[in-house]
């Protein structure tokens, strides 16, 4: 008798042929959020939209069709879809990871971001599977950028300096005036948000006016009171339902020289 995980692996497979229609038909004239609920996307990516909010995000963003955009360190691709459906075809979209995150957890991402694209279901967007600052893209040449729930893993996995660097290659691809979304789980001082996965705020913040971001706006349409931010973002019942701080990071139309140089190569 098969397994169930054989099983689940083939109601997978059977989710991702009901959900992979041509993507040229755009719906244009329709708004983000009802492409969104049409079944040409996945349905595990329907679900979580209740507590990720997509569509609110891209309109606080201000992502709009035509746009060229970097969804970094993307995994599996979640919003490198949801980019796709809000830039359009005439749009862009890069969907970036590195290494490391390819690799994890027996491929896991590289094999969901592969199925995502197979076929040429969204055929505005290219696999850029390099690091940040190797991302080949010339400088300037960007809309925007967009990373959920990553930057604590720089912070705290890899130190500030990392940090400072991988910001500094965002802000250099980034035309002036060109934006940078930043969605992490809030965490609160004194805690070993390292284990928690978690990052405070302030401290996103800091970094990215470092780096010469201006702090444009936040967004708080996935703030949640009810969590404390002393659990473990994966505890049970709190997946999906974190306090999250949204930024709107913007890079100033006339860049003052040599910012965003000074976090080095990455």
């Amino acid at each position: 008798m098969p397994s169930r995980s054989r099983f689940r692996v083939l109601a997978t497979s059977l989710v991702w042929l009901v959900a992979a229609p041509a993507w040229g038909d755009h719906h244009e004239g329709t708004s983000l959020e009802a492409r969104l609920q049409s079944n040409e996307r996945p349905a595990e990516d329907r679900a979580r939209d209740a507590g990720r909010k997509p569509a609110q995000v891209i309109a606080f963003l201000g992502i709009e069709p035509g746009m060229t955009v970097v969804d970094l360190i993307a995994a599996g691709g979640y919003y490198t879809e949801v980019l796709s459906l809000a830039v359009g075809p005439q749009g862009k979209v890069y969907s970036q990871n590195n290494a490391y995150v390819l690799e994890i957890r027996d491929g896991a991402n590289d094999k969901a971001l592969t199925q995502r694209l197979a076929g040429g279901r969204l055929p505005n967007v290219e696999r850029v599977d390099r690091e940040v600052a190797e991302l080949g893209l010339a400088p300037d040449s960007l809309d925007a950028a967009l990373t959920a729930l990553n930057f604590h893993d720089i912070y705290t996995g890899r130190g500030p300096d990392a940090a400072a660097a991988w910001l500094a290659a965002v802000y250099r691809v980034l035309k002036p005036g060109g934006l940078l979304g930043l969605v992490d789980h809030d965490g609160n001082a004194g805690n070993d948000n390292a284990e928690l996965h978690r990052v405070e705020k302030q401290i996103a913040v800091a970094a990215a006016q470092a780096a010469g971001f201006v702090v444009e706006a936040e967004g708080e349409m996935l703030r949640n009171p009810s969590d404390d931010r002393t659990r473990n973002v994966f505890a049970p019942g709190l997946r999906g339902h974190t306090d999250r701080f949204v930024l709107l990071l913007r890079k100033p139309s006339q860049a003052a020289e040599g910012v965003g140089q000074r976090g080095g190569s990455g």
